[in-house]
């Protein structure tokens, strides 16, 4: 009995001394700021600041040191430092220009998860695509190189402009559109004005796709710029 009134006796008197060390501590960690609220105010700056019509944006907000102590702020400003930008890894700010001020930088990553065209099997140069040739992989728009293509339509009827092999992500400038005239191919010149049109006869002096500039050798031997057409058909400006 005499053991178990000591036993109470130190139960109390730590109760006595401990009581007041708690609501100290949760006292001075209410004057602090959250960081779980930090970054959930960075994860939804990035999603309502991140628009991207050719892919779904996902955000993942990096890890903040609990050691930091930041005095409580009743509003958030997050916002982008200069040069940078949301995609791939970044970094967003956050900072409290209420009655305290206060600045922090949080890392981040920023996907865009996309369809992208890859190469379905081996082609080589001058090819022309076909549906067969490619195929479409879900892929990290951030870690793609630029100009890649996402619709077979940007693709198919082009033609290979190198060899190209199986997996390869697409991109525009391996590609060319077909030509519609070619090197020493006989053309008809057609210059069309208001109320009037005149035609004659050329030779082109090099290749050309639908809408390109090419040069063309008259009879006479000047040479004349036009824009290529289908059917053999070079337009020039009057």
């Amino acid at each position: 009995m005499r053991c178990y009134i000591l036993k109470l006796s130190v139960f109390l008197m730590f109760a006595k001394f401990a009581v007041p060390v708690f609501a100290e501590n949760h006292r001075l960690l209410s004057q602090y700021q959250e960081i779980p609220l930090i970054q959930k105010a960075v994860e939804e700056f990035i999603y309502s600041h991140s628009v991207s019509p050719s892919g779904e944006v996902k955000a993942e907000v990096g890890q903040i040191d609990k050691r930091i102590t930041l005095p409580k702020c009743a509003r958030l400003e997050p916002f982008m430092p200069p040069g940078s930008r949301l995609w791939g890894k970044t970094s967003v700010g956050v900072r409290c220009n209420e009655h305290v001020s206060w600045t922090i930088y949080v890392q981040a990553e920023v996907k865009v998860m996309a369809n992208v065209l890859h190469i379905a099997r081996p082609v080589t140069r001058d090819q022309t695509i076909d549906y067969g040739d490619i195929a479409l992989q879900i892929v990290n728009l951030t870690q793609m190189p630029e100009g890649v293509l996402t619709e077979y339509m940007q693709a198919v009827g082009k033609i290979a402009v190198m060899n190209l092999t199986s997996g390869q992500p697409l991109r525009g400038n391996m590609l060319r559109a077909p030509y519609v005239i070619l090197r020493g191919q006989n053309v008809k010149l057609q210059v069309k004005g208001q109320g009037f049109s005149v035609s004659s006869e050329g030779q082109a002096l090099a290749d050309a796709a639908e809408g390109q500039v090419v040069q063309v050798r008259n009879p006479s031997g000047r040479i004349i710029s036009g824009f290529a057409r289908h059917n053999s058909i070079v337009e020039v400006n009057p």
